[in-house]
């Protein structure tokens, strides 16, 4: 190439664009470039084009859609990645551009800082808010495992949940580590969610899990789609993800998060022999109430029965009763034909015991007219008084009334005279009236 070019004074633009051509993609074969992802965006045929930058430079990138489909880590903004491709060049352009065939996260350091950032936008969209959870139902009939079909996670669980208490488990196998598994475990979360209610494919509960490893094992479980599916979940979810001391998002968001997958089996399923004596201890208790209940009502119906006397003496005393009765109404017959007797006695008496008795009646009747006579009003006024009253015979008892009415009546014992009052003297005038 080098030889070829040397023998020639000038070229035309595409030979020396191939030629260039050649020699980057010769001797960039195979490289490893570290930096953070700046202005990443993805076509409408899918393939994503960014750039990778540092301090000082910044390098173009393209990732191929079949590529970006299976890789472990999304492409966003503000990662700091490690790409693994080949350097080309891009004739329509004369630049070069690094096409990724591999992207990681670029250490521990980066995935902490890009875990922090994801934890912070989810907690301001409010999809770790308490009023979110759900109640794990006591006694679930189905349980929906999401995790590998294989390995101590699955086996962990099932025993688990045998030994406490026996129920139906529902698996949906799905990778849980590797390219493509966050997509996966949310697609499964989803697909139990959309069981019709009451289909037997429908758990009451659902466990994600996986057993322990790094940090980059355990990531598919930060991921935005799985945070998402479990926020949108409408059966409750426990998170069993690692060991008691790793946290992933997932554990933020879900209703319950256990610290091992044996854990969450506990979380889901009570202990079947704690039940059964609990309704033990509950039925014995509940019997001995009654018992002591039935002894109190006992104990009060006898003291009742004490203060009532007997059958046979309540039937004696009311015999006694009637019979006293009879008596009493015997004597009063007997009482009242003696009064009837004596009445018809006295019609037989002599007619002067008759005559003397109608004489004292009589004497009687003329002592009470004498006194009703002296305190009438006539015999009053033959006694030498006046009866005053107004022109319509109202009585007048005092100077002030007379002068108030002027005209008067003055009421003797034989009859009325009209008179008038004036400042000085009282004149009489008019007819004398007959007596009333």
């Amino acid at each position: 190439m080098i030889d070829l070019l040397a023998q020639k004074t000038e070229y035309t633009v595409s030979e020396i664009s191939f030629a260039i051509k050649q020699l980057v993609e010769t001797s960039f074969a195979s490289v490893r470039v570290k930096g953070e992802i700046f202005g990443a965006k993805r076509a409408d045929s899918g393939h994503w084009y960014l750039s990778l930058k540092d301090e000082n430079s910044l390098l173009s990138a393209v990732c191929w859609r079949g590529v970006a489909n299976a890789l472990a880590v999304k492409i966003e903004d503000g990662i700091e990645v490690v790409a693994t491709g080949k350097i080309t060049t891009f004739n329509g352009r004369s630049s070069y551009q690094l096409v990724i065939e591999k992207l990681e996260i670029a250490g521990q350091g980066a995935l902490l800082k890009l875990l922090e950032e994801r934890k912070q936008k989810f907690l301001k969209e409010g999809l770790f808010d308490a009023t979110h959870k759900k109640k794990i139902p006591y006694l679930p009939q189905t349980i929906g495992v999401v995790t590998s079909p294989t390995g101590a996670v699955i086996r962990d669980i099932i025993h688990r949940i045998r030994d406490r208490f026996p129920c139906r488990i529902l698996i949906w196998p799905t990778a849980v580590q590797g390219e493509g598994a966050a997509d996966k475990i949310a697609a499964a979360i989803k697909g139990f969610n959309a069981q019709p209610v009451g289909s037997p494919y429908r758990p009451d509960v659902l466990i994600v899990a996986r057993g322990g490893g790094s940090l980059e094992d355990l990531w598919p479980f930060n991921e935005e789609a799985v945070v998402r599916a479990v926020y949108d979940s409408d059966i409750p979810l426990i998170s069993a993800v690692g060991h008691e001391t790793d946290t992933m998002l997932i554990d933020y968001v879900a209703d319950v998060r256990a610290p091992t997958p044996t854990g969450a089996a506990e979380f889901a399923v009570p202990v079947k022999a704690e039940i059964y004596n609990g309704l033990l201890t509950t039925d014995l208790r509940l019997k001995n109430v009654m018992q002591r209940r039935l002894n109190e009502l006992k104990q009060y119906v006898e003291a009742l029965g004490r203060g009532i006397p007997s059958l046979s003496q309540i039937v004696l005393e009311n015999q006694q009763k009637i019979d006293d009765r009879s008596e009493r109404l015997k004597l009063a017959f007997e009482n009242l034909l003696k009064d009837k007797k004596n009445s018809l006695k006295l019609t037989n008496l002599k007619p002067f015991y008759i005559i003397k008795l109608i004489e004292t009646k009589n004497e009687s009747l003329k002592n009470l007219a004498l006194r009703l006579d002296s305190v009438s009003i006539n015999s009053v006024l033959k006694r030498g008084f006046a009866w005053i009253s107004d022109s319509e015979f109202r009585t007048i008892y005092d100077t002030m009334s007379a002068k108030k009415s002027q005209n008067l009546h003055l009421r003797f014992a034989d009859g009325i005279i009209k008179a008038r009052v004036t400042e000085k003297s009282y004149a009489v005038q008019g007819d004398l009236f007959d007596n009333l």
